[in-house]
């Protein structure tokens, strides 16, 4: 499982001047000690490789990082669900698709305008972005440092997102179509009550229906789609190095549109 990255304590030292019965001429200050070199016997954590998906080596921190990039999608990612093992799925599920993206020459990832017009709308999606007011670039950046997050890594996953929600629509989503009442549904029925619990107030219904969108079309491909991930980790493409991964890793039952 991930470790959560701990808080070295930093110590400070007051140095409080003696006063006698005359001035003190004060000393030349100390040069800064060099860093310590951890001991023999202190055990040094290191990061370390969990799956291997053809040439792409997938690291614990890989997993953390996909972890903290739940922030930016929490109609998706719904409180509780955010775990190491989930992360760790959608980061196969994430690289397969790149891959047959790549052998099949299709992009990978969008031009520099759809990303920020995607990013313009995700920002009033985002609940927790009204504390930080997002829209402003200052409350943005400070939102992105609140998860560990840099506005470099979070404009190039959304890049490969938008890539990666159009190659999925021409390849599994043909003929499927979502209704307004199922839209409502979920809103109703599964997005409120879930952001509720985290005293969250969800966006109004017309600002977050053409994700909702994209959340149920999901689940209703995610047959097809794991039927095809299946049969690319059955071609050994995937292999799991930290068998703390491995249970999750089982294809999901397709989730009942709502």
């Amino acid at each position: 499982m991930v470790k959560g990255a701990c808080n070295a304590a930093i110590g400070v030292i007051l140095a409080m001047a003696s006063w006698g019965g005359r001035a003190q001429t004060p000393s030349p200050q100390a040069p800064p000690p060099p860093p310590s070199s951890p001991s023999a016997d202190e055990p040094i954590e290191l990061d370390h490789v969990v799956g291997i998906i053809g040439s792409n080596v997938l690291l614990e921190s890989d997993v953390e990082q996909e972890m903290h990039f739940a922030a930016l999608e929490p109609l998706r990612v719904l409180p509780g669900q955010n775990t190491p093992d989930s992360a760790m799925r959608l980061l196969i599920d994430r690289t397969l698709i790149l891959q047959q993206m790549e052998q099949q020459q299709q992009p990978t990832t969008a031009s520099a305008e759809e990303v920020q017009k995607s990013l313009a709308e995700l920002k009033k999606q985002i609940p927790a972005c009204a504390r930080f007011h997002c829209e402003a670039a200052q409350g943005w950046a400070e939102f992105l440092r609140s998860n560990d997050l840099t506005e470099a890594a979070v404009e190039q996953r959304w890049s490969q997102r938008i890539a990666i929600l159009s190659f999925i629509d021409l390849r599994f989503q043909s003929g499927i179509r979502i209704s307004q009442e199922q839209i409502a549904a979920y809103y109703q029925k599964t997005l409120v009550p879930a952001l509720a619990k985290k005293d969250e107030k969800a966006p109004p219904l017309a600002e977050v229906s053409k994700r909702i969108q994209e959340i149920l079309l999901q689940q209703q491909v995610s047959g097809l789609f794991q039927d095809w991930v299946s049969s690319l980790r059955d071609q050994g493409n995937v292999q799991i190095v930290d068998e703390a991964y491995a249970a999750d890793l089982e294809p999901k039952p397709v989730e009942p549109s709502q």
